[in-house]
């Protein structure tokens, strides 16, 4: 397949460009789906665009919406981080290790526990005053 050096040089660097061809398709088609600000019909006719002519529509794409494509892949990070955080922080909420606890989150939590019949007076009693700090009443 390869008579010398240089056949073998050309298809490595084809092989390159066509790569690079992909990975460029990939972050269009990616922009072109994720912004906002156009419809399903432009998206549509876009799309089509770029399927048919290839060439002429990616190189159309980048000349009329390049611009804006950081500012887009930008947005959607920030969007996406500020989800994730919350994420986090709903679910750290929840649970033991969540930090410190004021003593009335700690009181109303022992007070659900009392009302749904987990737990006796007396353990609500000692919980009571381990939230506020005081020595438990004997009892």
């Amino acid at each position: 397949m390869f008579d010398d050096n240089g056949s073998y040089f050309l298809a490595l660097l084809q092989f390159f460009i066509f790569v690079a061809w992909l990975v460029c398709l990939f972050w269009i088609f990616g922009d072109l789906f994720r912004s906002r600000d156009l419809g399903g019909l432009a998206k549509t006719l876009w799309t089509l665009f770029i399927i048919f002519l290839p060439t002429l529509g990616a190189l159309v794409y980048l000349i009329a919406r390049g611009g804006g494509m950081s500012e887009r892949a930008a947005a959607a990070h920030s969007q996406l981080q500020q989800q994730q955080e919350a994420y986090i922080r709903s679910v750290a909420g929840s649970g033991a290790a969540a930090g410190p606890r004021s003593a009335t989150d700690e009181i109303a939590r022992a007070k659900e526990l009392l009302d749904s019949g987990t737990i006796s007076a007396a353990e609500f009693e000692h919980l009571k005053a381990k939230a506020l700090g005081t020595a438990p009443v004997a009892g």
